[in-house]
């Protein structure tokens, strides 16, 4: 093969390019700045441009490539690894779990609304293990509104057993005992759920809205049931003062009182419940005056006193206090007090719709301590009693 051949096929040249050349030895190599085939002149230079920029364009593509590789490979590693990684993990904690947390199911709460409260606490690994869970236990259902104790970390099968026993339940709970003044029941109310003081004498601003019959002319007082009672977080001072006042109404309508004596047997109750401690002397006690009543005698009772004083801690009142002008002070005036004198229970509630049959004027408990009291017709008989009960209280100096 010869040189020029040789130089032709290295450099890309065609066959064509040396058309008309003569062929045979050459007799003088090409001089300085006079290109020789193959190797120079406008042709050589066009082909070296082109062949640079092939070059530049396979070096583009080449970057271009690696730089779509490399954005893949951080979008793998940043997003795909944790979720590849977590497809084998388990997505609930195993165990009991450690610690105390509170969490509160809310009346309405579904299944999954539940498992997200929990998550958010801390109590389960994932939502998904605990909605699943009580989609699958047909006891879920039983879980209760209220405030919970539960632990930190728990499998979602714990979690789901604490919420379903009521030991674990705490809710604000509330005692209110028969015969206290409606101020007293309003701080027992409000050192259980919570609730300022204030909201409850707000509350009494709106009579409709916690149930107060018409009868009582917006006075609450009389009808705040005592019993015990259980709350929903966040119940607020209308919801509370609402449901006592509805399990008196209910008491009421169950002893079939007819609306408009609502007022009056509430009345009767309240004076039967601060005079009497024992259930069987209650319907005497209403009778007692009943009777009063009937024959004009002014019932002249230390209870209404002691309400109308707002004071506690004595049996008896002094001539001074006796003569405070009240509508309550029923030594001055004839009849009933002005209102209730504090809430009846519902032994008393009953004395005062169906009080005992007998003649009786007079009563009087002559031992405070146990509730003994006696019932008499005539002032004689109660004069002689009431001596009795003067005795007991000179043996218990600061007790009446």
């Amino acid at each position: 093969m010869s040189r020029q051949h040789l130089e032709s096929s290295i450099f890309g040249e065609h066959p064509e390019e040396h058309a008309g050349q003569q062929a045979g030895p050459r007799t003088a190599p090409s001089g300085a700045g006079r290109p020789g085939p193959g190797r120079g002149g406008p042709g050589a230079a066009a082909r070296a441009r082109a062949r640079r920029r092939r070059g530049g364009r396979r070096l583009l593509v080449l970057l271009t490539t690696l730089a779509v590789v490399a954005v893949a490979g951080f979008v793998a590693v940043t997003y795909l690894k944790p979720l590849v990684s977590g497809i084998g993990a388990s997505q609930d904690y195993e165990g009991e779990g450690s610690g105390s947390v509170l969490v509160t199911v809310n009346r309405g709460d579904t299944g999954r609304t539940i498992a997200q409260t929990l998550f958010a606490a801390g109590v389960v690994k994932t939502a998904k293990a605990f909605a699943d869970r009580a989609e699958a236990s047909p006891d879920a259902a039983g879980i209760q509104p209220g405030r919970y104790t539960l632990r930190r970390h728990m499998s979602a099968a714990a979690a789901l057993s604490m919420l379903l026993d009521p030991a674990n339940k705490s809710v604000p709970r509330v005692t209110i005992r028969e015969g206290l003044w409606a101020p007293e029941v309003f701080a027992l109310l409000s050192k259980a759920t919570g609730v300022p003081l204030g909201s409850y004498q707000a509350a009494l601003k709106d009579p409709q809205a916690i149930g107060l019959p018409a009868a009582a002319k917006g006075n609450v007082e009389g009808y705040l049931f005592p019993d015990s009672y259980e709350f929903e977080p966040n119940a607020s001072a209308t919801t509370q003062l609402r449901t006592l006042v509805s399990k008196s109404v209910a008491e009421l309508v169950r002893l079939k009182v007819p609306p408009a004596s609502y007022e009056r047997v509430i009345t009767v109750a309240s004076i039967v419940e601060a005079e009497a401690r024992r259930a069987a002397d209650r319907p005497k006690v209403a009778r007692v005056l009943e009777n009063r009543l009937a024959a004009r005698m002014n019932l002249q009772l230390d209870s209404t006193i002691s309400y109308l004083l707002k004071k506690r801690g004595k049996i008896t009142t002094t001539d001074a206090e006796r003569l405070t002008a009240s509508p309550y002070n029923t030594y001055l005036n004839p009849g009933l007090p002005a209102g209730p004198i504090g809430n009846p229970g519902r032994s008393s509630i009953e004395a005062a719709v169906r009080p005992a049959a007998g003649p009786w004027l007079y009563f009087v408990a002559v031992n405070p301590q146990t509730g003994e009291t006696r019932f008499n017709t005539d002032q004689a008989g109660h004069d002689a009693d009431a001596q009795v009960f003067q005795a007991w209280c000179r043996a218990h100096p600061g007790t009446c």
